[in-house]
């Protein structure tokens, strides 16, 4: 079933794209950084892995290769089809209900940035669902200077340009945000939707749902885990 592109969402560029603007070509061809073993610094060796918006698999992939069991949830059936060796879920992340509990939810991409905070707190409370007793969230925030240090571009070592073309007022605190990626060959662009949200609003965010900050795994505050408020 082909999934309607949102209100505020757009993606152009060669092959299909998602209901929020991303290409499957594209993210199929984005290096891995240095996610996974920021993860893997985070959690329990071997730990059991939900991972909520896994797109083609860029940091599953990884994941499995450092001995990590990984469930993989994405709402795009084309994304998932480049998912290898995992078990795969297409499903909207606010809606999963799997009736199972991981030691490790990963909520990566900056999805708590979602514009519609109905959204934000559907994707949190999946988080809370799916999570085990001890276990812990691991949330991926925007930097801090996402939204005011535009326009600006970075150029990655394999060899393509990604651009920050503008972050716009949408109306209710929510930024219309444009990004460019051009490849020798080909260019994608997608607009999207994000809530700006400081670290007090972040952990504000976090506390609606039952969750609280354990640390921020990172310097610039980008990764963090959290824990049930309740655990």
């Amino acid at each position: 079933m082909e999934l309607k592109m949102r209100a505020g969402y757009e993606g152009t560029g060669p092959g299909a794209i998602t209901p929020d603007g991303c290409a499957v070509e594209l993210y199929a061809r984005l290096p891995v950084g240095d996610e996974p073993d920021i993860i893997a610094a985070a959690v329990p060796a071997g730990a059991r892995i939900l991972e909520l918006g896994c797109g083609v698999g860029r940091m599953t992939h990884a994941l499995l290769e450092r001995g990590f069991t990984v469930t993989a949830v994405d709402e795009s059936a084309e994304m998932l089809e480049r998912v290898h060796a995992a078990r795969t879920v297409c499903s909207p992340i606010e809606d999963l209900e799997l009736d199972e509990t991981f030691d490790v939810v990963l909520l990566a991409s900056f999805l708590v940035h979602a514009g519609d905070v109905e959204v934000r707190r559907g994707l949190l409370r999946t988080c809370v669902r799916h999570v085990a007793d001890g276990g812990c969230v691991l949330i991926q925030r925007e930097g801090e200077d996402y939204h005011t240090n535009v326009p600006r571009e970075r150029v990655d070592p394999s060899g393509f340009t990604v651009r920050v073309r503008s972050a716009e007022p949408a109306g209710d605190g929510v930024n219309s945000v444009h990004v460019e990626y051009e490849f020798p060959d080909a260019t994608w662009t997608q607009t999207f939707r994000s809530r700006p949200l400081t670290k007090g609003q972040f952990e504000e965010a976090l506390a609606e749902t039952g969750l609280r900050v354990d640390r921020y795994l990172t310097e610039d505050r980008i990764w963090v885990r959290a824990v049930a408020t309740d655990g």
